[in-house]
């Protein structure tokens, strides 16, 4: 023998009416839900002006709320990425060799903001002991048009300029790309992230923070590596 729990019986209009007749203060302790009432001012197939304002008011309460859910979810991921930021600059500023700061950048992009390729290269005549370097004319006759323009760059971008940034292998995964500049006080290099998505970086994508990261590059850089002062 099983024990049935007795389910709650529907209520009907009558009974609802009752208590609204009772409690006449209802929807002041609960005026979210008067938007949602059905008030029709004419029966028939004619809608009253009345309804009809009602109803696009109701539309329009509706389409507000969508849009400030997604200002929300713009706001709590640029909260993250602010986070994110700020804890790189910091593990930068507490960065005791050029090596160090390498593998912050490097790491922190692919750890933290989950960038799947990452790529660091400064510009130097002379060999680094650590990371990527590469003489300022070759950069300049590999991606001399990502570097005129000073400013950020994304979206899908050319082989020869793909595999320049992140080699041969990678290259061929990468569907597009955000590449940022350094560059200050005689200190120049590149900063560049990829994705395998080729929607990811688009032109119109917001590039505040990765920019940000390569102005703190650039004046963190320089006391670890003297070389790199004279490049201009």
């Amino acid at each position: 023998m099983t024990d049935q729990q007795d389910s709650p019986k529907p209520l009907d209009a009558e009974t609802v009416a009752a208590y609204l007749r009772l409690h006449p203060e209802f929807f002041i302790d609960h005026d979210e839900l008067i938007p949602e009432l059905r008030i029709p001012h004419q029966r028939g197939d004619t809608v009253s002006l009345v309804e009809r304002q009602v109803k696009l008011l109701r539309e329009r309460n509706i389409d507000m709320r969508h849009r400030l859910s997604q200002l929300m979810d713009v706001a709590r991921d640029n909260d993250r990425l602010f986070e994110k930021t700020r804890r790189l600059v910091l593990d930068l500023l507490d960065a005791n060799s050029l090596e160090e700061v390498v593998s912050c950048v490097e790491d922190s992009l692919r750890r933290e903001f989950q960038v799947p390729f990452v790529s660091l290269i400064l510009f130097c005549e002379a060999p680094l002991p650590v990371g990527r370097s590469v003489t300022n004319a070759e950069a300049h006759q590999q991606i001399g048009g990502l570097l005129t323009s000073g400013k950020t760059i994304c979206g899908v971008l050319r082989e020869h300029e793909l595999q320049f940034l992140f080699g041969a292998e990678d290259a061929g995964q990468i569907g597009s790309a955000a590449v940022v500049s350094i560059a200050h006080q005689g200190l120049h290099g590149v900063l560049a992230i990829g994705s395998s998505d080729a929607q990811h970086y688009k032109s119109s994508l917001g590039t505040l923070f990765l920019g940000y990261i390569a102005e703190i590059l650039a004046r963190v850089v320089p006391s670890f590596a003297t070389p790199l002062r004279s490049v201009r």
